[in-house]
């Protein structure tokens, strides 16, 4: 594996200042005398080719030098630079990234059908492995988070199930996921000396032939939610009453009384719509 090493360059302006007066001494000798050694031309032809290790690098950015195939380092010294004219330079952005992917249909751990797509806030890192470990580095990072988001969704339920109310579910669990996605894309991603920022779900929902049908199940299990509520809260309350009653003295009432004011309180406070008062014009008993 090959590793990002410091290359070979000194600062740009010197260089100038230096092949400057050099290049204009050689190129008077030529035109102002009839003869110019042969030492003279060489040296001028090797001042021109020296003009070619100019190269500019911006902030965040890289230049990953060759020569005849072999690296010999990377530079990220911004400003201008000056290298061996016969370095390859190939230009690398560090600059963070953002990558979004389409939405992709693949089945939860429990078989169901959903749609789940994700952002990826990533930065290439490593300039060596980027360039030489893979083929095309941005490629290998659509395809390698696509196929990390794959293996994730599969891996978990789209909610959690009715009896493992802490199961770490897509839905119900959006910290914990996106953690996870993150540590999977970035194990991919590593070797190709990227860095793995951030990983968040964009979109999740069911699939389309599954959607009315599970969303049907969600409103079911809201109605039961709430219905268990507010029967623990009925009865609570008709608890309390009957405390009361009992403690205070306000009215003496046998098992069949009780039961049938815990009945109608039961009724009024569980009921999905208004009680109609109804007047006793007899005994309490009736």
């Amino acid at each position: 594996m090959i590793s990002e090493t410091r290359g070979f360059s000194i600062n740009g302006y010197l260089a100038f200042f230096v092949l400057l007066p050099v290049a204009t001494f050689l190129t008077g000798r030529m035109f102002f005398t009839s003869t110019v050694p042969a030492i003279g031309g060489i040296l001028f032809l090797l001042v021109l080719i020296c003009w070619a290790g100019f190269f500019m690098v911006q902030p965040n950015q890289g230049k990953v030098l060759t020569l005849f195939g072999a690296y010999v380092g990377t530079e990220k010294r911004t400003g201008l630079r000056w290298t061996i004219p016969f370095f390859m330079r190939r230009t690398i952005s560090l600059r963070i990234r953002n990558f979004e992917s389409a939405k992709i249909k693949v089945n939860d751990n429990q078989g169901n059908p959903i749609e789940i797509a994700t952002i990826v806030v990533w930065s290439v890192t490593d300039t060596a492995e980027a360039v030489f470990e893979v083929d095309d580095y941005e490629s290998y990072v659509t395809i390698q988070s696509e196929s990390a988001l794959r293996n994730l969704a599969s891996s978990y339920p789209y909610d959690p199930r009715d009896d493992l109310e802490s199961e770490v579910a897509l839905r119900s669990h959006p910290v914990e996921i996106s953690e996870k996605l993150k540590q999977e894309i970035q194990e991919r991603l590593g070797k190709a000396g990227i860095t793995v920022h951030e990983a968040r779900i964009s979109h999740l929902a069911y699939a389309h032939e599954i959607a009315s049908a599970m969303l049907q199940r969600q409103q079911a299990a809201a109605i039961i939610a709430a219905r268990s509520k507010i029967v623990e809260g009925a009865v609570s309350m008709v608890e309390m009453a009957l405390e009361r009653l009992q403690q205070q003295g306000v009215v003496e009432l046998d098992k069949e009384q009780k039961a049938r004011m815990v009945s109608n309180l039961l009724v009024v406070l569980c009921g999905d719509k208004a009680a109609q008062p109804v007047v006793n014009t007899g005994s309490i008993s009736q």
